[in-house]
């Protein structure tokens, strides 16, 4: 027999999917929400250093308030989303392995309070 029908006899007609991948996919979101994080973070460091090179090479001079705080606020908008993504991910990656835990914890349950086993 192969190794994905052994993994499926457990006993428990209830399951309907595999450990195995749903660990995969948590450590992929996990994997993915640093990537995330990082490409942001980049992103904003390069913009702060454009930005600075313009304020120091004179092209700021004549912007009124308002437009100086709409530039200082258009670079914080992605990076900010980023790391918004990076905190859905990490939920995800903790969220799926929760259901593991709650999962097996409930067959484990089942198993001590079935008097026929």
């Amino acid at each position: 027999m192969d190794e994905q029908t052994s993994e499926r006899r457990t006993g428990f007609l209830g399951t309907y999917f595999n450990p195995t991948a749903v660990l995969r996919l948590s450590l992929a979101a996990k994997a993915l929400a640093w990537v995330v994080l990082v490409v942001n973070l980049s992103q904003l460091l390069f913009s702060l250093g454009a930005s600075l090179l313009q304020i120091l090479q004179g092209f700021w001079e004549g912007v009124g308030l308002v437009q100086a705080v709409q530039n200082i606020l258009y670079l914080f908008n992605e990076p900010l989303q980023g790391v918004f993504y990076f905190v859905v991910l990490l939920g995800v990656s903790h969220l799926l392995l929760m259901f593991l835990d709650i999962e097996d914890n409930t067959r484990r349950a089942a198993r001590h309070s079935d008097p026929a086993k």
